[in-house]
């Protein structure tokens, strides 16, 4: 059954475990989510960043002087306060690029219908211009965006999404960054209609079952709350 799954507040390790979790203990089904935090600022940073450059780059951002946990998944620095945070799991052997061009091509129409105007930054970039680090300096998602990225209409970057693959099944994670989505029901529904548009299915919402919820917990203190996770590169 594909699944749109709920869960009680996680922190940022829990939720990056119970993505990696998800992907092993529902291979092949479809499973979106949207984190449910607790209280206060988190960062996350792409798998391959170098975690002196991020610390760096953040202790930039007082206002975020929260957790720093290192994905599972690529892309750079993110800060999470108020935006909407969410996973998708999938099978998918299209490239990285082609995901990222039709589903975030489905969100952008799923916005439009909803009222929230944005359009696709559909510039393309050098390599450089994805690497994890620029100049010694951690790359920061919602400062540089790339192609199929959306975009406000102001220019700023508004929703971006990283990738891992695990065989044939696809990790995404994504943030929506526009004043008050993680709050607005609207926004919600938006991109669980693309993601219906993107996939070609209905999802059931279902609770995370216990046994997820402990397994994560056990993963996130024996892996992504570590220094041998956080500092790896």
């Amino acid at each position: 059954m594909h699944l749109l799954i709920t869960t009680p507040p996680l922190s940022v390790f829990e939720h990056m475990a119970l993505d990696e979790g998800l992907v092993r203990w529902r291979p092949g089904k479809i499973t979106l989510r949207f984190y449910h935090w607790t209280p206060g600022p988190a960062v996350t940073f792409g798998y391959a960043q170098f975690i002196r450059e991020v610390r760096r780059q953040t202790a930039e951002r007082t206002a975020f002087a929260g957790p720093l946990c290192r994905r599972p998944t690529g892309g750079g620095v993110v800060y999470h306060r108020d935006d909407l945070t969410f996973s998708l799991i999938f099978s998918s052997q299209d490239r990285p690029a082609e995901i990222y061009k039709h589903l975030h091509g489905a969100i952008a129409a799923a916005l439009a219908l909803s009222g929230f105007s944005t359009r696709v930054f559909d510039r393309k970039l050098p390599a450089a211009a994805y690497a994890p680090s620029q100049q010694h300096q951690a790359n920061a998602c919602f400062v540089n965006p790339v192609e199929n990225d959306l975009l406000a209409p102001g220019g700023q970057k508004m929703l971006g999404g990283a990738i891992r693959r695990f065989g044939s099944t696809v990790l995404y994670q994504g943030s929506l960054q526009m004043p008050g989505a993680r709050k607005n029901p609207a926004c919600k529904q938006a991109l669980i209609n693309a993601v219906r548009s993107y996939t070609g299915v209905d999802l059931h919402i279902k609770p995370a079952e216990n046994a997820w919820l402990a397994q994560a917990q056990t993963l996130a203190q024996t892996q992504y709350n570590t220094p041998a996770w956080t500092e790896k590169f």
